[in-house]
């Protein structure tokens, strides 16, 4: 007779089998009863609603939605597959902000449909899908974007609220700069006879620079015979850093994002010092904080790090190769891995306390900041080689947040602009904490994002003469709410004020 440990590897074979062939969400059918309750129990699936399932990690904690969010968007394309065929699309303003490049998880995903009911299906997280009851027109033009089908660009822009322009600025902009010329928009605005809607987004395109555009609408509709009044629908003009002529979505989005923000964290920072005048002392002040820093920065990734763990890896009489107990020890690589790191930030440090530019040395210092992170699981066979290469190569998702990280092509487009936005930033504040969040936000390694934008930010903050700053893992929760905020809600200002309130507890030690 099969022992539990045999029949449960016969239930993982069968998922396996599934997701050899591509099936990361999976109906009831799709596996025998037994292998279904087994997968279940073990932790292996987890039930979305009733006969849908989604792959998971045994060891999840209760309330963790990792696995939901990595699984989101497919499931929810192909659980709509499913139901209506091809015959559904999400709704304008969604379908904008998916060509914007944000997929953030919504609250709600509003589905349209000839074939739905008006109903709202519950989801997972308090999450949820409402099908409206919509018809089919000839005119309506969807596209599907990694399984979801969305209105295409011009179809979004034109049947978007009006709304939508002032209260999402930054992914109608977006979106707006991806139109090349007017021809997809007029070919309908022409044939339905929508004035109104040809003066508002005229309007917008002079909004955000594209007079061309602009002046195509209302020539076009007036040479039709239409009364056009073209007037601007979003609040503000549109801010310098915005490029209308950027083809990276996200790009653009980032740099927006930025400008927003900016204003929000200035009033939460005390002024900088300027440089120090003890260089020699600043560096060292520094280099007494390891033990503490390392403890908090890596504690706050989930690592189980003792003081005494680290102080034995600064000393060096930490061995894998003659100690079994650091052998069997994945978390005395990480501490392993700082210590390395932290070394090379500080290096990174004393050429900018030494006059160099703070957003270069980062730019050229960052990779080798990631390389001696991991170079110590490289060795010991717990981290692949090719991990060490420089940014990512595939997805990845951020424990219990809504916020999807970029793709790996938006991490190519978007990182140089970090680092543009770095130089061309004067205030020191500024840099530190939207550098830090930025760099969350996209996401460029597999691993270490969080360890690296705590360096970025601390390399920023001494650039001014800040104090080097300790995000204690007491405050782990109110930290990453802070960022989930910015990451999800745009709204930056309870991370700038926890790193402000950091800030001003580090300058009561005694810095020069």
């Amino acid at each position: 007779m099969a022992t539990t440990t045999e029949k449960l590897a016969l239930s993982l074979e069968a998922l396996r089998a599934l997701q050899k062939k591509g099936d990361s969400v999976i109906k009831a059918n799709q596996l025998s009863r037994t292998n279904r309750e087994r997968l279940l129990s073990n932790g292996f699936i987890k039930s979305v609603l009733k006969g849908w399932y989604i792959p998971s990690r045994p060891d999840e904690s209760t309330g963790d939605s990792t696995s939901w969010t990595a699984s989101y968007w497919n499931f929810c394309g192909v659980y709509l597959n499913d139901r209506f065929g091809k015959n559904w699309w999400l709704s304008a303003e969604q379908s904008i902000a998916l060509h914007a490049g944000n997929w953030v998880i919504p609250h709600q995903l509003i589905v349209k449909s000839s074939n739905g009911k008006n109903n709202k299906t519950n989801l997972l997280f308090d999450t949820s899908i409402f099908d409206m009851k919509t018809p089919l027109t000839d005119d309506i033009e969807v596209e599907v974007i990694d399984n979801v089908r969305v209105l295409s660009l011009s179809m979004a822009i034109i049947h978007c609220s009006p709304s939508t322009f002032s209260q999402s600025p930054i992914e109608m902009r977006t979106a707006l700069a991806q139109v090349k010329d007017a021809s997809d928009l007029l070919t309908t605005l022409l044939n339905k006879g929508h004035s109104v809607i040809a003066g508002r987004l005229a309007g917008a395109f002079r909004n955000i620079g594209n007079v061309r555009i602009a002046n195509d609408i209302m020539s076009a509709m007036k040479a039709a015979d239409y009364d056009v009044r073209e007037h601007d629908p979003f609040k503000e003009i549109s801010p310098p850093i915005f490029d209308s002529m950027e083809k990276s979505p996200y790009v653009n989005r980032i740099r927006m994002l930025w400008h927003e923000m900016r204003k929000e964290v200035l009033p939460h920072l005390p002024e900088p010092k300027g440089l120090p005048k003890n260089k020699t002392e600043f560096l060292k002040q520094i280099d007494d904080l390891f033990v503490t820093d390392a403890y908090h920065s890596l504690s706050i990734e989930g690592y189980q790090v003792s003081e005494e763990l680290i102080e034995k890896v600064r000393s060096g009489s930490w061995s894998p190769e003659t100690d079994e107990r650091d052998l069997e020890q994945k978390n005395a690589m990480a501490a392993r891995g700082y210590y390395e790191a932290f070394q090379s930030v500080k290096q990174s440090i004393e050429k900018i306390i030494n006059g160099q530019n703070p957003a270069e040395v980062v730019d050229y210092d960052h990779g080798e900041w990631y390389r001696a992170l991991f170079a110590p699981s490289v060795a010991s066979g717990l981290v692949k080689p090719s991990d060490l290469a420089g940014y990512r190569n595939r997805p990845v998702y951020i424990k219990n947040s809504k916020h999807v990280p970029l793709s790996k092509e938006a991490v190519r487009d978007t990182m140089p602009a970090l680092f543009d936005l770095l130089a061309n930033e004067e205030n020191v504040a500024v840099r530190a904490v939207l550098g830090h969040f930025i760099f969350v936000y996209i996401h460029p390694y597999i691993d270490g994002n969080g360890r690296i934008a705590r360096f970025l930010m601390n390399t920023m903050l001494t650039s001014g003469g800040y104090p080097w700053t300790i995000i204690k893992v007491d405050d782990r929760k109110k930290y990453m709410e802070a960022i989930e905020s910015a990451s999800v809600d745009k709204d930056i200002q309870p991370f700038a004020e926890f790193v402000g309130e950091a800030v001003k507890a580090s300058m009561n030690r005694a810095y020069l």
